[in-house]
């Protein structure tokens, strides 16, 4: 996948790369997804999720942020239908999404919800907090929605003394699930 450009801030850090590999991993996107992100900020997965979808809904409550999201995509180069709304989730989500990302943990119980609802077949959710990780993997399972979770931390290397050391980024939890849409059925079987 070619490198993402983020020459513009959003005072907010944007998804790792190695962690946007391991997501882009689990979404899946072909050019037949609607592929939904909740909280795009940098716009750096909405980019990459729109080089691989056919069509990218981008949702951000702050506008300066959705801002930010449209000057990087710019920056990239990326063109194909992708819409940019200025709204706070779950307002504002489309009903026909194949793919949905959660940057964030701001409503989380509400978008779920509406996943469930109209059927989101991959849901992936990005958590940086222990305690945020734990209550979001139950209301996953309480919605039948979790497949799996996972843990990660990547650390970097660098010279030190002639020699390698690393420095470590904060761990990263990745919740993973959705319906499957033929059958209704919840990722981890039960029925939606």
């Amino acid at each position: 996948m070619a490198r993402v450009s983020l020459p513009h801030d959003a005072k907010a850090g944007p998804t790792k790369p190695a962690v946007r590999a391991v997501l882009h991993s689990k979404l899946d996107l072909d050019r037949g997804d609607h592929f939904v992100e909740v909280g795009s900020c940098t716009g750096a997965v909405t980019i990459e999720a729109a080089r691989a979808a056919g069509r990218v809904t981008a949702l951000e409550r702050k506008p300066e942020r959705l801002e930010t999201t449209r000057k990087n995509l710019a920056a990239n180069d990326v063109r194909g239908e992708i819409e940019l709304r200025e709204a706070e989730a779950p307002t504002g989500l489309p009903t026909d999404a194949d793919a949905l990302f959660l940057g964030g943990s701001r409503n989380y119980e509400a978008i779920l919800d509406h996943a469930l609802e109209t059927g989101v077949d991959r849901v992936v959710m990005n958590v940086s907090r222990l305690e945020v990780a734990g209550r979001a993997t139950e209301a996953f399972r309480e919605r039948d929605l979790l497949e799996g979770v996972l843990q990660f931390q990547v650390s970097h290397g660098y010279e030190l003394a002639g020699a390698t050391s690393f420095d470590s980024e904060n761990p990263v939890y990745m919740l993973v699930g959705g319906v499957d849409e033929k059958t209704g059925v919840a990722a981890d079987g039960g029925q939606s």
